[in-house]
């Protein structure tokens, strides 16, 4: 609990000049300079959590991931356990990524004044037709300048051992735009639980699958295929929490 203290201590000094900087930064630079700058706030909190937190990482089947130079439409999915894979992911990615996410985060003081200055996609989920739209006609066009879209199939955070409903607004998108999918499985509750920043000494684990072409597929069947590649590599993973 006191390494969580002081790293929320920490996030949120450091959140502040930060966001502060890349909101008037934002005035005479916007795209992939703006993303870099925006992506050195996350490596410093990544960094943080192992150096305060002792909260470490490993890699499984990076090579999985197309290369920098590959123009390749991709969509991420990765398993959502808790608030490191959002910071992580584009620390990791050999690409930028535009989240999908619901407007209320726009609304946390710094932190989405500083994302809604971003290349991201933000819906309204209480109107779902204009969502998907939105996530269509956008998703399109970000991943045509060679931004990678990340998409959590479950939607929200699901608690260490758990599994939930896997939606197929990613599957969509890929059927749609002719993406592959990559599958992310990720152990972070292991030590940042859902909801919390508590932090928990110890290595989190990120598998990265080979990607999966959209190509003749249906949005249901190639989500399923996703979802037992990800909750079987959480198995694999992270044997302990699913006994």
């Amino acid at each position: 609990m006191i390494r969580g203290a002081i790293f929320l201590l920490w996030l949120a000094v450091s959140v502040i000049p930060y966001a502060v900087f890349i909101v008037l930064l934002s005035i005479f630079m916007r795209g992939r300079p703006l993303y870099r700058v925006a992506v050195g706030w996350l490596h410093q909190i990544i960094y943080s959590a192992g150096l305060i937190g002792g909260v470490q990482y490993r890699l499984h089947g990076f090579e999985n991931l197309p290369s920098a130079e590959s123009n390749e439409p991709v969509i991420l999915c990765p398993k959502h356990q808790s608030t490191w894979e959002t910071f992580a992911l584009p620390t990791l990615a050999t690409h930028p990524l535009a989240y999908v996410f619901k407007k209320e985060l726009l609304m946390i003081p710094f932190f989405g004044w500083a994302m809604g200055r971003l290349d991201m996609i933000h819906i309204d989920r209480s109107k779902r037709a204009e969502a998907w739209n939105k996530v269509a006609l956008q998703g399109r066009e970000l991943m045509d300048k060679g931004i990678w879209v990340i998409m959590f199939p479950e939607g929200t955070r699901t608690e260490r051992g758990s599994q939930g409903i896997y939606k197929t607004g990613a599957t969509r998108l890929a059927v749609a735009t002719g993406a592959s999918i990559v599958p992310i499985a990720v152990t972070s509750a292991r030590c940042w639980p859902r909801r919390s920043f508590r932090l928990i000494p110890g290595t989190i684990d990120v598998s990265f699958g080979k990607p999966i072409p959209a190509e003749g597929r249906a949005p249901d069947e190639m989500m399923k295929e996703i979802e037992t590649w990800i909750e079987a590599e959480m198995r694999r993973l992270d044997p302990e929490a699913y006994a």
